[in-house]
């Protein structure tokens, strides 16, 4: 499935005798959605694992879940990507627990983008705010903290700017996927050269796109369609 959409799966790393990694996610009729995961062979994967070659060719590196291996062991993979010119980015999978961020921050300054849920970021910090969280985060090293916010949409912040970008007015069938949409679209955007703000609406879009329909992996579409999106009206932020 992955090959008929044009992604290179060679490097991908098996494990003989550990399960592959799965999540399940009961929907319930209030939207609410706890998650079962099963980490599975991911928390078998470390900086030997790593294809450094081959990352210092890259234009990007996401790492996903650096809590399951650890801040020094992500900063073991993400400094010399980032040594290499390339740029770095990060989410979480794991709920804000403020025994969670010694656990990371070492990977942390090596994280030119990292892109936390709000209750991640106010779990982690323990901060009043969000702002105060994302600027906890940032003081840890992080170059970009962007963070999604469900229905009121995203905030991105540096040490210069604070952007908010509020969601799209769309009929929610369900969220699941919805913060793994808005890291595709605004990593996109970066990537792009897009300005922060128009690489979070953009981030915005895909995960408008996303929730419209049952499942993380809902629908088919591409740069154009979600573009077209974010080139229309967002909803007003709700309290």
């Amino acid at each position: 499935m992955l090959a008929g959409y044009g992604v290179d799966t060679s490097l991908v790393v098996r494990r003989d005798g550990v399960q592959t990694s799965a999540s399940v996610l009961p929907i319930r009729r209030d939207g609410s959605r706890p998650a079962f995961h099963v980490p599975g062979a991911n928390l078998a994967y470390g900086p030997d694992d790593a294809p450094y070659t081959d990352i210092a060719r890259a234009t990007h590196l996401h790492l996903g879940a650096p809590e399951l291996m650890g801040g020094e062991n992500a900063a073991k993979i993400l400094a010399p990507a980032r040594a290499a010119g390339v740029v770095t980015s990060a989410d979480l999978l794991a709920p804000g627990d403020p025994g969670v961020l010694p656990w990371i921050a070492p990977a942390l300054p090596s994280l030119d983008y990292l892109l936390p849920n709000d209750e991640q970021v106010l779990g982690l910090t323990g901060a009043a705010t969000l702002e105060e969280g994302a600027r906890a985060l940032l003081e840890r090293g992080v170059g970009c903290v962007a963070v999604t916010r469900g229905a009121r949409g995203a905030l991105v912040m540096t040490a210069d700017e604070v952007i908010t970008v509020p969601a799209f007015a769309v009929e929610v069938v369900d969220s699941t996927g919805c913060g793994d949409a808005f890291s595709a679209g605004f990593l996109r955007g970066v990537g792009l050269g897009r300005p922060l703000r128009d690489a979070a609406v953009l981030g915005c879009a895909a995960a408008a796109l996303v929730a419209q329909g049952l499942g993380g992996d809902h629908g088919e579409f591409d740069l154009a369609t979600a573009d077209s999106l974010a080139a229309g009206t967002p909803t007003l932020e709700v309290d």
